[in-house]
Order: structure tokens, then sequence, then C-alpha cells
């Protein structure tokens, strides 16, 4: 079989890349090179020459992305060759998506990629179509030559999308068909990340498209070595483990979700804040209502940032139960810190409120760990969210009773 990159195509010169877009939001159901009128929301890069003879042009719509390096021919038809750096927009697109901005569109269209120079002996890497997903996998990949088959998992990493049943069995499937994959390489075996396992039946791919499905290891960064071994794992590669580091680099997103909830939080604040003997006061209103704010801010980071951090050293197995825990210490700190004028239905109010938004907060990671399971989340929100409604419903009440009963600033 002919080698692939004998017959590269440059797509576009570099002034014109120059301005491209850091990703391609695009879902198309066949190749990475989208039909125009498969994309509702896609922008284009920028015109090729007028004298351009390159098939690569003959798809309306098509935008090139950063990453794409080059096209070659395969037997299959063209297919893109990825870089296995990451560059400024790659970065800046991580930090968006990061704080929750234009997240569910950090997307790349699935198909068949390469990364190095791979021939048809070369492994193929299946992967999720989300951004953050393809970028954590190409960057491993330097001095290695691989296939990579993005499934189409509607914007959703590989272990979410799993349980969710967009990485599965029957796209895995249609992938391969629609990819031509039988055709780019002479073996039969695909290597699918751990983390899919709930997700796909490997004994129904082998029967659906005549690909062995080969458990990879949990990290991007072990994939050489697991390579070099002759894809065999040690224990090591099939641990999850949940570290500082990308425990918190979750806050951010969980963080910028609470924007428009926050705000009517606030308002709902200062309203009940005013009231008191005198009907309604905008001073109460303005003064005991920046406490409680600051009080419910506390709270939120309580359970979005503390409970994330201290995760392995807070007791407890509920989320629900971890996120209280925080959201006590940083109510009493709150208190202390507006002792002067509290009550102590002041008090109370305060460590009620922001106990219960600490807990809420908490259960938002339940999805990111390995210590929890679809049906035990299901079942631990039923049983804490009324719980926490009532908290903060009683610890309103409290606040407002504190305005005609207790001391107050």
């Amino acid at each position: 079989m002919e080698h692939p990159m004998e017959n590269e195509i440059d797509p576009k010169n570099e002034e014109c890349c120059g301005t491209q877009t850091p990703f391609c939001d695009c879902r198309s159901m066949g190749d990475p090179l989208p039909m125009a009128e498969e994309c509702s929301t896609q922008a284009t890069c920028c015109d090729p020459p007028s004298d351009s003879t390159d098939t690569a042009y003959d798809r309306p719509g098509y935008t090139l992305c950063s990453f794409v390096e080059r096209f070659f021919e395969t037997p299959a038809g063209l297919t893109p060759q990825i870089g296995t750096t990451l560059d400024n927009q790659d970065f800046w697109g991580t930090v968006s998506a990061r704080l929750g901005i234009g997240r569910d569109r950090y997307t790349i269209a699935p198909g068949l990629y390469a990364a190095g120079e791979p021939g048809p002996d070369s492994p193929v890497l299946v992967t999720a179509n989300y951004k953050l997903t393809f970028d954590a996998l190409r960057k491993e990949l330097r001095h290695l030559d691989t296939w990579i088959l993005v499934l189409d998992t509607k914007g959703v990493n590989v272990w979410c999308a799993a349980g969710k049943g967009t990485f599965s069995t029957a796209e895995v499937v249609r992938r391969v068909k629609t990819t031509g994959l039988d055709r780019v390489v002479n073996h039969r075996k695909l290597i699918l990340p751990q983390l899919a396992a709930t997700g796909v039946a490997a004994r129904i791919v082998k029967k659906g498209c005549g690909f062995e499905a080969v458990w990879g290891p949990i990290r991007a960064s072990d994939l050489k070595a697991f390579l070099d071994a002759g894809m065999k794992a040690e224990n090591s590669m099939r641990r999850v483990a949940f570290p500082f580091k990308e425990r918190l680099v979750l806050a951010p997103v969980e963080l910028a979700n609470i924007g428009t909830p926050a705000l009517w939080t606030a308002v709902a604040i200062f309203l009940l804040s005013g009231i008191g003997p005198g009907v309604y006061s905008i001073g109460d209103a303005w003064h005991r209502g920046l406490v409680l704010l600051m009080s419910a801010l506390l709270g939120v980071v309580g359970g979005a940032v503390i409970t994330p951090a201290l995760l392995p050293w807070i007791p407890g197995k509920p989320f629900a139960v971890k996120g209280v825990i925080p959201g006590l210490v940083m109510g009493a700190a709150a208190v202390v810190l507006f002792r002067q004028g509290l009550g102590m239905l002041d008090a109370a109010a305060m460590i009620l409120v922001t106990g219960a938004l600490s807990s809420y907060m908490a259960m938002n990671f339940t999805g990111s760990t390995p210590f929890t399971s679809p049906s035990g989340v299901e079942k631990e929100m039923r049983r804490a969210m009324p719980v926490q409604a009532g908290a903060v419903l009683i610890g309103a009440l409290l606040w407002v009773a504190a305005a005609f009963y207790g001391v107050h600033p």
C-alpha cells in the first residue's frame, strides 16, 4: 500500500491562515470535511485562492482548524494531519472553556485524523470530539505516528459521554464505517480510552465493524508506554486518581456557572434585608443585605473551592455532606467577621444559608470524580436538595425575624 504521506496537500498559505478560528464548530455525520448544509453554526477561516484546484475545497463550508497542518491522500480519501504542539489559540480556548465561555461549542468535527506520519500498520486511537479531550490526547502524541478516530460525542468528554450514551458502541461502529478505516489500516484493532468502557461493548464492536476493541490506559500521558509494551497496561495505568490540581481546575467552571442564579439570589437577599419594624428600610436593605450576601458568597467558595481542594481529608462520603463542613466553617467565619451588631438569630441565619449553599455547590463535583456512580448521584440529590432548600428557607425566615427581635447593624 502506498504510504499516505507521499501525497501531501498544503491547504492554505500562512498569511491567510493567521486568522483561523481555534476550532471547528460542526457536528457532521461523516468524515472530517463537513458539507455546509450539515453545519448550522460554522464559520470559515478564509477562502482558498481563486486558482486553487485542491480537492479539499470542493467541499463548501469547510473550516480549517488551527491544529490542522496539511492533508494527505489515503485509500479512504483526504485525511487531515494535526499538530501535536498546543498553540496560543489552544491555550485561550482552554481558558475560555474552563471559565464556561462557549464550552458547549468547544468541539471538533468527528472523523479520522492523523498524528505524525502514520501508515497502514499504525495504531488507531479513539477519542471524543470535545476539544479539551482532543487536545489532551494530541499533545501526548509527539514523536508518535498514529491515527485518531474522533467520535461524535456532542462535545462531551470521554467519561461523561460514555455515561450519557454518546461515546457508545453504535457510534464507534458507525464512525469506523463512515471513515472507511478498514481501507486505511491493515490491522483490525481500536485503542479506546478505558474510561469509555461503561458505554462500549467490545464484543458488539467486533461484530459490527470487524475491529477489536483494546482498552488503553486511563491517562493519555501513558499511551507511549502502553504502545511500547505491545498494548499492555500496567496496574498503575488502570487506576483513576483525582489529584489536587485536577480537583481545583474544576472550580472556575462551577463559579462561572452561577452568574444568573447569583444575581437573583443577591436581589432576594437585599429585598429580604429591608423588611423590619418600619415595614421597609432602604438602609437596612443595604447594610444587612451586604452582610448576608458576603455570607452567601463564602458559602459558594466553601462548596466550589474549599471542598474539592480538601476533598480527601473532609469526612463523609456524600458530597452534600462533605460540602456542609466547609460551609459551616465559612458561616462561622462570616459571623466572626461581621460580629458587631449581630444577634443570635442573625448568626443562625448566616450559618444555615452558608452551609446549605456550600453543600449544594459541592454536589456539582459528583460527576467529576471517580468516587460516585450515576445512580448514587441521583439518590444523593433526591435526599439532599430538599434539606438544602429547607435550610435556606429557615435561614431566610430567621434573617427577617432578626430585624424585629434581634440586634442588627
